[in-house]
């Protein structure tokens, strides 16, 4: 008879192995992730069964943070309980964060060099060209065919280019859908909601300032990891004055290229902001909520989704966030389209995603040498 210890034991070198090799090997991004973790624990391991996965991704999705981290943490629940949860977790997160902070630190050093600025050059526009499909792919899910889920997606695009707060959009977009579901229907429940935000414009950061930004976003932010655009420029470009867009839009391209969760692009700032304790402070703040939603909502995952108000919810926020991507993406093109080659490269990488299966790092690492081939051509 094997020792439950032992087991235990057993279980959580199985989740720190599988889980750490998909930290190192899973690029392409959320889905991408979903889909390499489906095949490694439904279909290889058969740990839990395929309506169980699909059950973990509703819950993923009616909880803010990055979904597909999240489901490492589902899945590390369900297989050793509360430590199964934090190691698996972990093991997903570290090694993708190890890798975005070495990119940082050769970023700091030789960034601004020509040869790095010729990579950066080229990558961007195929940043653009990644952010545009996952818009135009999510869209559809998330708009469908309702007109008010459309009509809440164009005027958070219009409120996010006003300059409005993205949390309130957010908050909006969820109760507008809410109340109409609501008002339609008598068995749904009074919602009251209410945010506290403050914001300050610095020139420097501290490490409790850094923490304190990094977990804000990983508390609030909804929908795909790409709507942490939105919420990185707001406060660190617009609001604090200690990002620039030029930074941001590369801290993307490195996050574009790198495997693991889009969120470590929060490493990839923190240093930027404060070295390696701002990439550790950082890493730790915008992963700490998804930890600690999946910990406490782990448990009711089948109750919550049959509630239909949790479903509006959702729907809403979705319908929003798709408005807030939308306007990033108009606002990072303008920093990446400098000139008809960029241009180009955007159209090529445009048509390759439409035509072909190709994964987007492997676009990016030719966006990359695409544009230091042309700097030494002298083409740009």
């Amino acid at each position: 008879m094997i020792d439950e210890t032992d087991d235990r034991r057993s279980r959580l070198g199985e989740l720190a192995r599988l889980f750490g090799k998909l930290g190192v090997i899973a690029f392409g991004g959320p889905a991408a992730h979903i889909a390499m973790t489906h095949d490694e624990v439904v279909v290889r391991r058969r740990w839990i069964s395929n309506q169980d996965f699909l059950d973990l991704i509703g819950v993923t999705n009616l909880i803010p943070g990055p979904n597909s981290t999240e489901m490492t943490m589902h899945i590390g629940r369900v297989r050793a309980g509360g430590r199964g949860l934090i190691v698996a977790g972990a093991s997903f997160i570290l090694p993708a964060a190890a890798i975005v902070l070495a990119f940082a630190v050769a970023y700091v050093r030789y960034g601004q060099t020509p040869s790095g600025q010729a990579v950066l050059y080229g990558v961007k526009p195929v940043v653009v060209a990644i952010i545009g499909q996952a818009l135009i792919k999510l869209g559809r899910t998330a708009l469908k065919t309702s007109v008010l889920q459309w009509a809440v997606c164009a005027a958070a695009l219009g409120a996010y280019l006003w300059g409005a707060n993205e949390i309130a959009i957010l908050l909006a977009g969820a109760l507008v859908v809410f109340t109409w579901r609501t008002v339609r229907s008598t068995d749904g429940p009074t919602a009251v909601v209410g945010i506290l935000f403050a914001a300050e414009s610095a020139r420097s950061l501290g490490l409790a300032r850094i923490f304190a930004v990094f977990a804000k976003i990983g508390a609030v932010l909804y929908g795909s990891g790409y709507v942490l655009l939105a919420f990185l420029r707001s406060d660190l470009v617009t609001r604090m004055d200690v990002l620039t867009n030029q930074q941001l839009l590369d801290a993307v391209a490195i996050g574009q290229f790198t495997p693991g969760p889009l969120f470590t692009t929060a490493t990839f700032i923190g240093y930027l902001l404060a070295g390696v304790p701002g990439a550790a402070v950082a890493t730790i703040g915008i992963f700490l909520p998804a930890f600690c939603f999946v910990a406490a909502i782990g448990p009711f995952v089948e109750r919550l989704r049959t509630w239909t108000w949790t479903a509006a919810l959702l729907d809403g926020v979705n319908a929003a966030a798709v408005g807030l991507m939308a306007g990033v993406l108009a606002e990072l093109a303008g920093d990446a389209l400098v000139d008809p080659f960029a241009v180009g490269v955007l159209v090529v990488t445009a048509l390759l995603l439409w035509r072909t299966s190709l994964n987007s790092a492997w676009l990016v690492l030719a966006g990359a040498a695409v544009g230091i081939g042309a700097t030494l051509a002298g083409l740009v």
